[in-house]
C-alpha cells in the first residue's frame, strides 16, 4: 500500500536522522581509533594486548558498518526495524568499547547517553526509555565481565561496581526522561512548522494565482523605480516580457507613469490618470493608470504598485458619446433652422432670376453681374442646405448584400474621369467578398473619402483603395479589443469586412484627427465640413464602424468596417 503525504513526509526525516546518526559514527569511530593510535603506538612494535585488539576490531567494526549501512539505507522499506537494529547495534558497540578499555574504568560509558538521545528523536519516548533500559544492562553485562568467571561461571560485583552502575543507570533513566520530553516538543515545533509552511506556501499560491488571473496589468517597483514584477496581463498590453523589463526603469517600460505614479503616491492626484502609449507592436493605446506606495512595512515605503489597463475601446466609445450629445441638441435645431432658410432663399432666388430675365436693354452689365453673383451664390448656399439635411435627416438605410469588386470598379471608372494626373490609383479587392449596406450610400461614402484623400495630395502621390475579407474568428471568450485597427466583431458576434482608403498625403495634425468626423469642421478653405460627417454617418447607419489613422507628412488611412451577409459569416 502507497504512503499518504503525512506518511511520505515522516519516512523521510527518519531516513534523515538515521544518516545523520550514521554519520556520527563514522566521525566517532574515527576519532576513537586516531586516540587508540595514538595511546597504543609505542607499544605496538612489541605487540598489542588482547583488550586492544578487541579494542581495535570494535571500532574498525564499527566503521565498516557505518559504511555498508550508509551505502544500503536508501533501499531499506523498513524503515523503523532498520532504524531500531542501529540503536542495538550501536549500544553493542558501545558495550565492547567499555568491556575492552578498562570496564568500570573506561570513559567509554558515556556513549551510552547519546544513544539514549538519538533513541528519543528516532522513536520518542519509548524509544529513549528502550534504549536506556538496554545500555543499563549491557553496562552491567560488562561491570559483570570485567573480574572474569569464577567457579560459578560469573564473577558477581562488588559493591563499589553496584554503585557505580546504578548511577550511570539513573543517569540514562534522567536523559531518557528529559530527552524524551525535549522529542515531544521538537515533533510539536515541527509539526506546527509543518503547518505553517503549507499555509505559507498556499497562500503564496492563492497570491500568484489572483495576480496572474487579473485582467488588468500590475506591475511593482523598487523605491528607486526599477520594476520588480511583471504580471501576464502587463505582458499582453506592453508586448514585452517579464524577463526582459526587469530592472528597468518605469518610465522605460511606459513612458510617463513614473511621473503619474508619484502624484497618486502623493495624493496630488485622484482616481485613474489616463495616459497615449504605444506598445511592442506599434499600437496606439489608452491606458487608464493608477499607482500606490507599497509599503515595507508601517514606516517605510518599500516600493510602488501600479495598476493599469488598456481603455482604449472606452475612450473611442467616449469620443463617439461625446459626438452623439454634442450633435442630438443641435442636430434638431440645425435641422429647422436650414429647412425655414431655405423657404426664403427659394424666393429670392426666383426673384433675381425674374429680374435678371425680364430686364430692359438698358440694365447696365454691372447689374446684369450682380445678379448673376447671387444666383449663383443662392444655389451654392442652397447646396450646402441640401447636403446639411441629407446629413441630419439621412434616408433609412436599405442593407443589401452588396458585392465590394463591383462596386469598386464601377467608382474606380468614376474617380479616373477626375483623377489628376499626379495621382497614382490601385484598387484591390477579393472577387467574392459581400456586405451588408446599402449600395447607394456605400458609393457616396467611398466618393466622399475619394475626394478628401485627393484634396490632401495637392503635389500628387499614391492612392490605394482595398478591401479585406473578415479576419479569421477570435477564440471563444476573448472579448479584447483589436487594437488601433479597429474591432472586426460586433457584439451580436457578426464579423466585419474592412475597405481601406490609404493615401500618401500631407495627414493630420492629432489635433484635427479627433474632430475630423464633426460636421462643419474643415480645415479647407472651400468645403462645408459635412463630407466625412457624412462618412462617419453611413458606416454607422449600415451597422459599421469608421476608424483613421494618420502621420503628418506620411499620409491618412480610413478603414470602413461593414457586416457581412449571414451565409459568409
Amino acid at each position: 500500500m502507497s504512503e499518504g503525504p503525512a506518511g511520505a513526509a515522516r519516512s523521510s526525516a527518519l531516513r534523515q536522522r538515521l544518516l545523520a546518526l550514521l554519520a556520527g559514527r563514522l566521525v566517532l569511530a574515527l576519532a576513537i581509533l586516531a586516540g587508540a593510535l595514538a595511546v597504543t603506538a609505542e607499544r605496538a612494535r612489541e605487540g598489542l594486548s588482547e583488550s586492544e585488539r578487541g579494542l581495535y576490531a570494535t571500532v574498525v567494526t564499527s566503521f565498516v558498518t557505518a559504511i555498508l549501512c550508509a551505502a544500503v539505507q536508501h533501499r531499506v522499506r523498513r524503515l523503523r526495524a532498520f532504524a531500531a537494529a542501529q540503536l542495538v547495534f550501536d549500544v553493542a558497540v558501545v558495550t565492547a568499547l567499555v568491556r575492552f578499555s578498562g570496564g568500570a574504568d573506561s570513559f567509554f560509558a558515556f556513549l551510552y547517553v547519546p544513544i539514549t538521545v538519538y533513541a528519543a528523536l528516532l522513536f520518542g519516548r519509548q524509544g529513549a526509555y528502550a534504549a536506556s533500559g538496554l545500555g543499563a544492562l549491557a553496562y552491567a553485562g560488562a561491570l559483570t565481565f570485567e573480574q572474569g568467571t569464577g567457579a560459578g561461571g560469573l564473577a558477581i560485583p562488588d559493591p563499589v561496581q553496584l554503585a557505580l552502575w546504578g548511577t550511570h543507570a539513573g543517569a540514562l533513566l534522567i536523559v531518557a526522561l528529559l530527552a524524551s520530553a525535549l522529542s515531544r516538543e521538537r515533533d510539536r515545533a515541527g509539526r506546527a512548522l509543518a503547518e505553517r509552511t503549507r499555509d505559507l506556501r498556499s497562500l503564496r499560491r492563492l497570491h500568484e494565482r489572483t495576480v496572474e488571473s487579473l485582467t488588468s496589468g500590475l506591475l511593482t517597483t523598487d523605491p528607486g523605480g526599477a520594476i520588480t514584477s511583471f504580471n501576464p496581463e502587463a505582458e499582453r498590453i506592453t508586448g514585452a516580457t517579464e524577463q526582459e523589463v526587469l530592472g528597468l526603469s518605469l518610465d522605460g517600460v511606459i513612458p510617463g507613469a513614473a511621473e503619474l505614479v508619484l502624484e497618486s503616491a502623493r495624493g496630488a492626484r485622484k482616481g485613474r490618470a489616463l495616459l497615449r502609449f504605444r506598445n511592442r507592436a506599434g499600437q496606439e493605446l489608452h491606458l487608464g493608470l493608477a499607482g500606490s506606495v507599497l509599503r515595507a512595512d508601517e514606516e517605510s515605503p518599500g516600493g510602488y504598485v501600479v495598476i493599469f489597463q488598456d481603455v482604449t475601446r472606452v475612450v473611442e466609445m467616449e469620443a463617439q458619446l461625446r459626438r452623439h450629445e454634442r450633435l442630438a441638441g443641435v442636430g434638431q435645431l440645425a435641422a429647422d433652422l436650414a429647412h425655414e432658410i431655405r423657404n426664403p432663399l427659394a424666393a429670392i432666388s426666383g426673384s433675381i432670376q425674374i429680374l435678371e430675365s425680364g430686364s430692359a436693354d438698358g440694365e447696365s452689365d454691372e447689374s446684369l453681374r450682380l445678379m448673376r453673383i447671387v444666383v449663383r451664390e443662392t444655389d451654392r448656399l442652397n447646396a450646402l442646405i441640401s447636403d446639411f439635411l441629407h446629413y441630419a435627416r439621412p434616408a433609412p438605410a436599405k442593407p443589401e448584400p452588396v458585392a465590394i469588386a463591383s462596386a469598386l470598379e464601377d467608382m474606380r471608372q468614376i474617380f479616373e474621369s477626375v483623377r489628376p494626373p499626379a495621382v497614382q490609383l490601385r484598387v484591390e479587392s477579393p472577387p467574392d467578398l459581400r456586405v451588408m449596406c446599402d449600395d447607394r450610400q456605400l458609393r457616396q461614402l467611398l466618393w466622399n473619402l475619394y475626394l478628401n484623400a485627393i484634396q490632401a495630395m495637392p503635389e500628387g502621390g499614391s492612392l490605394v483603395i482595398r478591401a479585406e475579407a473578415p479576419a479569421a474568428q477570435a477564440p471563444a471568450g476573448d472579448g479584447r479589443s483589436s487594437g488601433p485597427e479597429g474591432a472586426r466583431e460586433r457584439a451580436d458576434g457578426s464579423r466585419l469586412a474592412a475597405i481601406e482608403v490609404a493615401d500618401t498625403g500631407t495627414g493630420i495634425p492629432p489635433d484635427v484627427l479627433e474632430r475630423i468626423f464633426d460636421p462643419f469642421f474643415t480645415t479647407k478653405e472651400e468645403g462645408s465640413g459635412l463630407g466625412l460627417a457624412t462618412v462617419h454617418r453611413i458606416a454607422e447607419g449600415n451597422g459599421g464602424h469608421v476608424t483613421v489613422e494618420s502621420a503628418v507628412g506620411r499620409g491618412t488611412r480610413f478603414r470602413v468596417l461593414l457586416p457581412v451577409p449571414e451565409a459568409a459569416r
